[in-house]
């Protein structure tokens, strides 16, 4: 415990808390203070002015990261016949169909991302349960119930990362690793956000980011000016 302390003391030496940086300037602070022994992921948090209890404020999407998340996104595919074939060649790492269906309910998803082409979603859709509490139900608004599966799956292997609010107002996304130079971490975090701001639902309100803060997996959180990353500053 003596050498945690120190280390985190160590990692908030330097650092204003409060201030509001900018995205390039988070993205130094954070990859400065990643000192595990690991390749930290960069975790951003943004915190919205929306409700997401209503339908109409509801926040989800897509950010296609321009240097990926530096993290092997493991895809299975729902698809038959030359759909299939198409997913193989993509780069998928399971395809099936009823195949599939039954190793998930037998509690079996070694998969980070699932894609359907649409005729299977009848399949998917009794699979609520299992892929439900984890956000891996395939869902047409985030590209993950498609024709087009060669696509969807080098997406998905090429930074392509979904997202979606918590309850509390909360989005959540890895954008890189610590390993990342300052400036591919900082533009993998302007993406995000600018996916995030188009997927503004009809229904919010008022000010719709309100806060956002960068991490890495053990270091300190820093502050980002809302301005600065949406470009009005």
């Amino acid at each position: 415990m003596v050498k945690l302390a120190k280390r985190v003391a160590k990692n908030l030496e330097g650092l204003d808390r409060e201030k509001l940086h900018t995205v390039e300037e988070a993205a130094a602070a954070v990859k400065e203070r990643a000192t595990a022994k690991f390749d930290e992921t960069i975790e951003l948090a943004v915190n919205l002015g929306v409700d997401p209890r209503y339908a109409d404020q509801m926040v989800r999407g897509v950010a296609s990261l321009p240097h990926g998340t530096g993290k092997n996104v493991r895809v299975a595919v729902f698809a038959r016949d030359a759909k299939a074939e198409e997913a193989k060649a993509a780069g998928a790492d399971i395809v099936g169909a009823e195949d599939l269906m039954e190793e998930i309910q037998a509690g079996k998803m070694d998969f980070d991302r699932l894609i359907a082409t649409p005729d299977m979603m009848p399949l998917v859709g009794r699979l609520g349960k299992q892929l439900g509490p984890r956000g891996l139900m395939p869902n047409p608004k985030v590209g993950t119930v498609t024709p087009n599966v060669a696509k969807a799956v080098e997406d998905a292997k090429g930074g392509a990362v979904q997202f979606r609010v918590e309850k509390n107002g909360i989005v959540h996304a890895g954008v890189g690793k610590a390993s990342f130079d300052t400036q591919k971490i900082a533009e993998n975090v302007r993406a995000m956000i600018d996916a995030i701001q188009k997927a503004r639902p009809s229904g919010a309100k008022g000010t719709y980011i309100k806060k956002i803060a960068l991490s890495s997996t053990m270091g300190p959180g820093v502050k980002i000016d809302p301005q600065d990353a949406l470009g009005t500053a």
